[in-house]
C-alpha cells in the first residue's frame, strides 16, 4: 500500500496516510476539521539497489549510464595481459 501525502488548504497542516490505491482521498483535516485536504504529488521514497539493469543508469561522471551501450567509459584490459612473454 502506498503512503500518500496531504496538505490542508485552510490551516497548512501536512500529514501522511497509508492507504489502498483504490481508497478515496481524504478530505477532512484532523487538525482543524475543515474539508480542505488535498493530496500532494511527491517523489517516490525508495531506491533500487543491487546488481540489476538499473545499477549503472544513475551514476555520474566516468561511471555514467553504461546500460545504454556506451563502452567508452568501461574498464579496458591492460596491454600486458594480452601480450605473450
Amino acid at each position: 500500500m502506498p503512503i500518500y501525502e496531504y496538505q490542508c488548504k485552510a490551516c497548512g497542516q501536512r500529514l501522511e496516510k497509508l492507504q489502498k490505491i483504490s481508497a478515496e482521498p481524504l478530505t477532512q483535516c484532523p487538525a482543524c476539521d475543515e474539508q480542505a485536504l488535498t493530496r500532494l504529488v511527491s517523489a517516490a521514497g525508495f531506491r533500487l539497489a543491487g546488481g540489476g539493469w538499473y545499477e549503472t543508469d544513475f551514476k555520474s561522471g566516468a561511471k555514467k549510464n553504461l546500460a545504454n551501450g556506451d563502452t567508452s567509459t568501461a574498464p579496458k584490459a591492460s596491454d600486458s595481459s594480452t601480450s605473450s612473454n
